[in-house]
């Protein structure tokens, strides 16, 4: 069987569903995050704003300087969940596999209503059955959705990236290797800034380049060479993880005022976790591995984490954890600007009392 492969990458998310629910805002600078003047970082930017080089996670301040006329907006993650679970609704169709990648991205696998007699005529028959997702996403939602279509995960995520907002791209499986080569070496899984600063110190600045070096990689990059080598020439076998299978769970609070008093921080530490309890049940997990980070007011930024030998995923025994790494670890040494707290290596719970490692 031939393997056809959607990503699905809505577009502009968060601040997408903005504009929809407040005309007004539509063609203008939307920034969604905490407003310049209060401590906060921006979750999410407009294009007209992304054009004054406002992107996530930068300081709220810094967006209002880049961008003067920029128009701030609360987050609102609840609406944004239930949003995103109206667009995987639409997507799920019999026959498709999906594998969600996070709030507004997913891969889908639609071999099974795609086959023809070559890959490329598979490619092409699946074409209609990208457009109407994104027509039905635009007339049921009024959000605008980009597609990428190819045969596996990696060339599928290019061809997202390739025209956005509102595109569709494919990219023909005869034709990878030439579509590849003048891309930047970056746009390959596994590449980031620093592995990008080794390949190019090397010389290796596009794929092209890469398909071309007859050097071994492994003495650039390690145990990631042959496999780099493979992506380069458009080759990638990895399956979809189908089901709900997350690594992680987190919440954090950014404070309008540097604090280092107790009763702020607990309470701060006491919402997180239950929060997180709820989200972990809701999946029937539990976490074997609490995590907490702060920051303080220079952006030094730390993390420390524990392990259990029994899941969890009690608001209490996260919260104890929570507590008890702030402790051992001495991090309110000084006031803080961000408290974080979160959870990884999860599992099916036990139900078991917590034990510590």
């Amino acid at each position: 069987m031939f393997r056809v492969i959607f990503h699905l990458d809505m577009d502009a998310f968060y601040a997408s569903v903005e504009q929809r629910d407040a005309p007004g805002l539509r063609g203008r600078p939307v920034i969604v995050g905490a407003p310049p003047t209060q401590r906060g970082v921006v979750c999410a930017a407009s294009y007209e704003a992304r054009k004054f080089g406002v992107r996530s996670a930068m300081p709220s301040a810094t967006a209002g300087r880049l961008c003067p006329k920029g128009i701030f907006v609360r987050p609102r993650m609840d609406h944004y969940r239930e949003e995103s679970r109206h667009i995987m609704e639409i997507i799920a169709q019999p026959g498709v596999v999906i594998e969600p990648m996070s709030i507004d991205e997913a891969y889908l696998d639609v071999s099974a209503l795609s086959q023809a007699e070559d890959i490329d005529a598979s490619l092409r028959k699946a074409m209609p059955l990208a457009r109407h997702l994104k027509e039905r996403i635009l007339a049921e939602r009024e959000l605008t959705a980009t597609i990428g279509v190819a045969s596996n995960k990696l060339l599928a995520k290019i061809a997202s990236d390739h025209k956005k907002p509102d595109g569709l791209t494919v990219i023909a499986d005869r034709e990878k290797v030439l579509f590849l080569r003048p891309l930047p070496v970056r746009v390959l899984y596994g590449v980031g800034k620093v592995t990008e600063q080794v390949l190019n110190r090397a010389g290796i600045v596009t794929v092209g380049d890469l398909q071309d070096y007859a050097g071994d990689l492994r003495a650039l990059v390690g145990a990631l060479g042959p496999k780099l080598k493979q992506f380069g020439f458009g080759e990638d076998e990895r399956p979809l993880e189908i089901g709900d299978d997350i690594k992680s769970i987190s919440n954090e609070e950014t404070f309008l005022k540097d604090t280092e008093e107790r009763a702020v921080l607990r309470a701060c530490l006491r919402e997180q976790a239950t929060d997180i309890s709820t989200r972990l049940k809701h999946r029937q997990l539990g976490a074997h591995t609490v995590q907490v980070k702060v920051r303080y007011s220079d952006f030094t930024t730390l993390t420390r984490q524990f392990s259990v030998e029994e899941p969890i995923a009690e608001a209490a025994d996260i919260y104890q954890l929570g507590c008890f790494l702030l402790g051992r670890e001495k991090l309110v040494c000084r006031p803080l600007r961000l408290l974080g707290l979160g959870v990884s290596n999860l599992r099916e719970p036990s139900g078991q009392q917590l034990t510590l490692l």
